[in-house]
């Protein structure tokens, strides 16, 4: 806990020496609305225990019946926004990261710009003056999360906005760059503006694959993309569809990891990583032709709270530590210290400073 008991990270010595403005990321910036329902709440939304999709027409009055039906908490969210924001807690170095997005000049506007603010990063938001701030419903069902983003002012960024000189300045800056790949839907220019930046300069370009219905529905932006990728995340469900999609002709999770770090590449300079996350199946490595296995860090089921963000704050890990320019053995090993911190509580929170050594 923080020493005044508010849940937030105390400000202490940096724990690492790293670069001022190392790490920078472009996202959908959203407020997510957590809380438990039941199995009627999903049938009635059709949704799936586990899942991550867009809101349609039919799912904007769940967020209303969430706060009027449900015990909710408010949590800062969208998945690059986590990620820069665990990377951020664990290295402890303030404005060590960055982050880009858009939202309003409202009251969740000014809850995201104050939290992330908290955790030590330089935000610069585009603000929209016609969509309200961006939110996220998460209905959270045992262990079990599905979410459901009504992206609103998040879905307006642009890439004027990140070409401002002064938000250019921060990704001349920048060595690391990563983007979820939810940003597809919203300003794939954008993101291959920092993917080109990052190959003509030979910085580190990463992406996550997010979600199945994003390598079914925008297959172009993404294969637009990944050549420029030099770490690639997903999970094991998130790789089925992407190899199923790209014609792979197995379903074999090593074989589909080889298959994606071996995808054709614009910088010669840095191997293609391929890593896929299984839950608590160990987690698959592919790089220069092999597959290596990382076993995750044991916990029982009786200490599981919620699987939300796992993934954003396995990447979270990984990249706290590729920042520090440690291997990619301690990389991992810190991206399974970073989810197994975060399935053991509700969303994406984290209290005091952070004990990873």
């Amino acid at each position: 806990m923080s020493a005044n008991g508010s849940g937030e990270p105390e400000t202490k010595k940096a724990k690492c020496n790293v670069p001022e403005g190392v790490l920078l990321g472009i996202g959908n910036p959203l407020l997510d609305i957590s809380a438990t329902v039941d199995e009627a709440f999903l049938k009635k939304y059709e949704l799936d225990a586990n899942n991550q999709i867009l809101a349609e027409d039919k799912h904007k009055p769940m967020f209303q019946e969430l706060v009027d039906n449900y015990k909710v908490d408010y949590i800062p969210g969208g998945a690059t926004q986590n990620t820069i924001r665990v990377a951020s807690w664990i290295n402890n170095v303030p404005k060590m990261a960055s982050f880009f997005g858009c939202i309003a000049k409202d009251n969740f506007g000014d809850i995201l710009k104050t939290k992330m603010e908290e955790f030590g990063v330089h935000v610069d938001y585009r603000y929209d003056e016609k969509e309200p701030t961006g939110t996220c419903a998460v209905a959270v069902t045992g262990k079990d999360r599905s979410l459901v983003a009504n992206l609103a002012a998040a879905n307006c960024y642009k890439k004027d906005h990140l070409v401002q000189p002064k938000n250019w300045a921060m990704v001349e800056k920048a060595a690391i760059f990563y983007c979820a790949g939810f940003h597809l839907t919203v300003a794939p220019d954008a993101m291959l503006a920092l993917a080109e930046h990052a190959k003509e300069n030979n910085k580190i370009f990463s992406m996550n694959l997010s979600a199945p219905f994003l390598s079914q529905f925008f297959k172009d932006p993404q294969m637009k993309v990944l050549p420029y990728c030099d770490y690639v995340f997903g999970n094991e469900t998130e790789a089925a569809v992407f190899a199923k999609e790209q014609n792979f002709g197995t379903e074999d999770l090593k074989e589909i990891a080889l298959k994606i770090a071996a995808l054709p590449k614009e910088n010669d300079k840095r191997p293609c990583v391929a890593i896929i996350t299984q839950g608590e199946k160990a987690t698959l490595v592919a790089q220069g032709g092999k597959v290596h296995e990382f076993p995750v860090i044991p916990i029982k089921d009786d200490d599981v709270v919620d699987t939300n963000g796992a993934g954003d704050a396995f990447v979270g890990g990984f990249l706290a530590q590729l920042a520090q320019d440690k291997s990619l053995e301690e990389c991992i090993r810190c991206a399974h210290f970073a989810a197994n911190y975060i399935i053991q509580r509700n969303g994406i929170t984290m209290e005091g400073t952070c004990s990873y050594e």
